[in-house]
Protein backbone atom coordinates (compact mmCIF):
# COMPACT_ATOMS: atom_id res chain seq x y z
CA UNK A 1 0.00 0.00 0.00
CA UNK A 2 1.39 3.35 -0.87
CA UNK A 3 1.18 6.58 1.09
CA UNK A 4 -1.64 8.05 -1.03
CA UNK A 5 -3.91 5.06 -0.39
CA UNK A 6 -3.26 5.28 3.34
CA UNK A 7 -4.15 8.99 3.31
CA UNK A 8 -7.39 8.34 1.41
CA UNK A 9 -8.42 5.55 3.79
CA UNK A 10 -7.63 7.79 6.77
CA UNK A 11 -9.73 10.64 5.34
CA UNK A 12 -12.67 8.33 4.62
CA UNK A 13 -12.51 6.88 8.14
CA UNK A 14 -12.32 10.37 9.64
CA UNK A 15 -15.36 11.49 7.58
CA UNK A 16 -17.39 8.47 8.72
CA UNK A 17 -16.53 9.11 12.36
CA UNK A 18 -17.55 12.79 12.02
CA UNK A 19 -20.85 11.85 10.42
CA UNK A 20 -21.65 9.30 13.10
CA UNK A 21 -20.72 11.57 16.03
CA UNK A 22 -22.54 14.56 14.57
CA UNK A 23 -21.69 18.22 15.06
CA UNK A 24 -19.74 19.19 18.12
CA UNK A 25 -19.16 22.28 20.14
CA UNK A 26 -20.93 25.47 19.16
CA UNK A 27 -24.03 23.97 17.59
CA UNK A 28 -24.85 21.85 20.63
CA UNK A 29 -24.11 24.76 22.95
CA UNK A 30 -26.39 27.05 20.94
CA UNK A 31 -29.13 24.44 21.06
CA UNK A 32 -28.82 24.07 24.83
CA UNK A 33 -28.80 27.83 25.32
CA UNK A 34 -31.87 28.25 23.12
CA UNK A 35 -33.70 25.49 24.98
CA UNK A 36 -32.87 27.15 28.31
CA UNK A 37 -34.12 30.51 27.01
CA UNK A 38 -37.31 28.93 25.74
CA UNK A 39 -37.87 27.19 29.07
CA UNK A 40 -37.43 30.48 30.94
CA UNK A 41 -39.82 32.27 28.58
CA UNK A 42 -42.45 29.58 29.05
CA UNK A 43 -42.07 29.66 32.83
CA UNK A 44 -42.52 33.43 32.86
CA UNK A 45 -45.55 33.18 30.62
CA UNK A 46 -47.02 30.48 32.86
CA UNK A 47 -46.53 32.67 35.94
CA UNK A 48 -48.25 35.58 34.20
CA UNK A 49 -51.15 33.35 33.16
CA UNK A 50 -51.57 32.08 36.72
CA UNK A 51 -51.75 35.65 38.03
CA UNK A 52 -54.37 36.52 35.43
CA UNK A 53 -56.44 33.45 36.25
CA UNK A 54 -56.30 34.26 39.96
CA UNK A 55 -57.53 37.79 39.23
CA UNK A 56 -60.37 36.48 37.07
CA UNK A 57 -61.36 33.98 39.76
CA UNK A 58 -61.51 36.78 42.33
CA UNK A 59 -63.71 38.86 40.04
CA UNK A 60 -66.09 36.03 39.19
CA UNK A 61 -66.47 34.83 42.77
CA UNK A 62 -67.07 38.37 44.08
CA UNK A 63 -70.63 38.90 45.36
CA UNK A 64 -70.94 42.26 43.58
CA UNK A 65 -70.11 40.61 40.26
CA UNK A 66 -72.89 38.08 40.72
CA UNK A 67 -75.34 40.78 41.80
CA UNK A 68 -74.48 42.96 38.78
CA UNK A 69 -74.90 39.97 36.49
CA UNK A 70 -78.35 39.34 37.94
CA UNK A 71 -79.31 42.99 37.41
CA UNK A 72 -78.12 42.77 33.81
CA UNK A 73 -80.18 39.62 33.27
CA UNK A 74 -83.26 41.36 34.68
CA UNK A 75 -82.70 44.38 32.41
CA UNK A 76 -82.46 42.08 29.39
CA UNK A 77 -85.71 40.33 30.37
CA UNK A 78 -87.48 43.69 30.89
CA UNK A 79 -86.47 44.98 27.45
CA UNK A 80 -87.52 41.79 25.69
Amino acid sequence: MNLTAIAIVALVCWAIVELVNGPKGKKKDKTNVRQAELTNELQQEMATMRERIETLEKIVTDEKYDLNRQFDDLKKDKVA
